[in-house]
């Protein structure tokens, strides 16, 4: 796909990350599979991270870093209805992308 995708469990270590996820968080070759992803973060992401997990609850907004605008997506994932970790999707948005209004008046 052609975005990131980095899912973690509950603990907050990674346990997958696709091909645009590693080659843009995987710094100096070393990957974060296996590592936590907290101290990656400010204490106000960690604790966002955390409500989110407990609360079943998702994150979403954009941001524009480098030049580069994306759109963040963060979700619990459960297993038989019980959280079981976080999924993010980074997603590049283009500078002007077209919006469509499909409510039916």
């Amino acid at each position: 796909m052609h975005c990131a995708i980095t899912v973690c469990d509950n603990d907050g270590t990674v346990i997958y990350m696709n091909e645009r996820s590693r080659e843009t968080f995987n710094k100096g070759g070393e990957t974060m599979v296996g590592k936590n992803l907290f101290p990656c973060h400010q204490e106000r992401s960690q604790q966002m991270i955390r409500h989110m997990m407990e609360s079943d609850t998702t994150n979403c907004y954009t941001i524009t870093k480098n030049g580069v605008k994306k759109l963040i997506f963060q979700s619990p994932w459960k297993v038989d209805g019980e959280v079981k970790g976080m999924v993010e999707i980074s997603i590049i948005l283009p500078n002007e992308m077209p919006h469509y209004d499909r409510d039916k008046k």
